[in-house]
This record gives C-alpha cells, sequence and structure tokens, in this order.
C-alpha cells in the first residue's frame, strides 16, 4: 500500500465521524427552527440576518420539504450512520466491500441532493442558510473522499490505462480539486447575489 492511500485510510474515519457529528448538529439545528417557525409564525430563525442569509425563507419554501417530509429528517437520520462508521473504524472494525459501495451510493444520492438544493436555494429561493451549507460541506467532503478511498481500495475498479493515470493525477491534486469545488460555489453565490454585498465594497 503506498504513502498517500495509508494517509487517506488513516483520515477517512475523522472525516466521517467528524463530518457526522457536524452535519448532525446543523440538521438538528434547522429542525428545531423550523418547529419553532411552525409553532409561531412570528418567529424569526437565529440565521435570519439579512434579505440573503435568511434560513427563514428557506425552511418556509416548498423545497425544504422535497420528499413530503422536512428535509432535516434525511440529515437526521444519515449522519449519525457516517459518525457511527467513522468510529468503528477508528474502534478497529472492518468493512466488506459491499458495504462501502453501499455507503458510497449513499453519498452519490446526497451529493446530488445538496447540489440540487443549491441550485434552488440561490436561483430560486433567493436566499441561504448557513446551516445548510454547512450541510453541503459535509456531503460534498465525504463523498469525494469515500469515493477515492474506495478506488485506492479497489472497492471501485477503474479501467488501466488513461483513467488510472487521470486518477492519479486526481489522487495527487485531491485537496486542490475540493477546495476549487468549494470555490466555484462560492463564486456563484457572490455573482448571484452581488447586487447585495456589492454595496460593502
Amino acid at each position: 500500500m503506498s504513502i498517500k492511500n495509508l494517509t487517506l485510510q488513516k483520515a477517512l474515519p475523522y472525516i466521517l465521524l467528524i463530518g457526522g457529528i457536524i452535519g448532525y448538529t446543523a440538521a438538528f439545528i434547522i429542525m428545531f427552527e423550523k418547529i419553532q417557525l411552525l409553532d409561531n409564525p412570528g418567529y424569526v430563525p437565529s440565521c435570519d440576518l439579512n434579505p440573503v442569509i435568511s434560513c427563514g425563507s428557506v425552511m418556509e419554501s416548498k423545497q425544504a420539504n422535497a420528499f413530503g417530509f422536512p428535509n432535516p429528517f434525511i440529515g437526521l437520520g444519515a449522519f449519525p450512520v457516517l459518525a457511527v462508521i467513522g468510529g468503528a473504524i477508528l474502534a478497529g472494525a472492518k468493512f466488506k466491500r459491499w458495504f462501502w459501495l453501499g455507503l458510497n451510493a449513499g453519498l452519490v444520492f446526497a451529493l446530488g441532493f445538496v447540489h440540487w438544493l443549491f441550485f434552488q436555494s440561490v436561483y430560486s429561493i433567493q436566499a441561504l442558510c448557513p446551516y445548510c451549507i454547512a450541510v453541503w460541506i459535509v456531503c460534498i467532503t465525504t463523498f469525494w473522499y469515500v469515493t477515492l478511498y474506495n478506488i485506492d481500495q479497489k472497492n471501485i475498479k477503474l479501467p488501466k490505462g488513461k483513467a488510472m493515470t487521470a486518477y492519479g493525477w486526481v489522487r495527487r491534486h485531491h485537496l486542490d480539486l475540493l477546495v476549487l469545488w468549494f470555490l466555484v460555489i462560492t463564486g456563484l453565490i457572490l455573482n448571484h447575489f452581488w447586487y447585495y454585498y456589492s454595496r460593502f465594497f
């Protein structure tokens, strides 16, 4: 096993554990704020800071109940699983290939869902929720590193040749690519809401 593979293998349980805790905390806060809002329509969520950073606008949108129930329920169920998996690996647990592929499949769903929520939030609802952004960051990061881990461990097999060469480049620049991913999202947000933030410059 190469040093880079060993480094990711050691880091992954911490990524899952910490990501799971952050994601669960954010989902819990969103759910708490939503319950308060449902109970009292005049309630102002703690993260309603300005016309752009406005959790209330996001929580009251139809997209906040994408599957017929509040979206935070998904996070409340899924993020503890990530944390438990990370803790179990730190305790010495080993998982089968099917388990890692199942986890990766779940994270592919999460990745698609949070990007849909991102576009809905920015371009349709026209407001952002910082707790939701925390969930986006966790989902993207855990998807990225679980996928790299699965390829390293050959749970996901790439064809030899150019695909492996390209993957070698990706592995060398894994953090750069993740940062670029977040910069693109940040750039899209700033570009769309520049009408508001430009007054501060």
